[in-house]
């Protein structure tokens, strides 16, 4: 079954995904690679306000290509998620309460991730652009100067992903494997 979930994101949905399950996401989610990060992490550490509100938001690992006529972005596939793991658990603690990417995340994420009752979503790689045509706006927000990898607000609807690591902790990648060796 295919859960609906609408953003911002709150406990009571966070805490009813589980590892596995499969959902289609409608409403607001921001874009975010290593660079935009990192800028983040200084605006934190220098008390500034970040720019734009952050709790109960999710953050997709992506720097999309520029939008061809009439289409809101480029092609916009994930980007591995290990490269952001310095800095998601300060954005947790904030009130960030997801994260789309791919690939693996290290275990202060996956602590984190248990502690603000957040989740971690794969999107698929290598689809961009399939998953662009679930973006109906995009505005960039912040860090212009980054290019396409300054931080967007994205509106989409019906943007396919997995759950891969759950509020308990649970991940699929691990589940996958010990189902794999048996």
């Amino acid at each position: 079954m295919t859960r609906i979930i609408n953003t911002p994101l709150t406990d009571e949905v966070t805490c009813s995904l589980h590892a596995g399950d499969r959902a289609l996401i409608n409403g607001i989610i921001y874009t975010g690679r290593d660079a935009a990060h990192k800028r983040l992490a200084e605006l934190l550490e220098r008390g500034e306000k970040l720019p734009f509100e952050i709790k109960g938001q999710i953050i997709y690992y992506v720097g999309p290509c520029p939008a061809k006529p009439g289409k809101a972005i480029g092609s916009a596939g994930p980007t591995t998620s290990g490269r952001m793991d310095a800095y998601t658990p300060g954005l947790m603690k904030i009130g960030l309460k997801g994260m789309i990417g791919k690939g693996e995340c290290s275990k202060s994420v996956i602590d984190s991730i248990v502690r603000h009752k957040g989740v971690y979503f794969a999107a698929a790689g290598g689809a961009g652009a399939l998953l662009a045509e679930t973006v109906k706006e995009a505005e960039v927000v912040a860090f212009a100067d980054l290019g396409p990898e300054a931080v967007f607000r994205l509106k989409v609807e019906k943007f396919p992903v997995t759950v891969i690591i759950d509020t308990e902790g649970k991940n699929l990648y691990e589940i996958g494997r010990s189902q794999y060796q048996k």
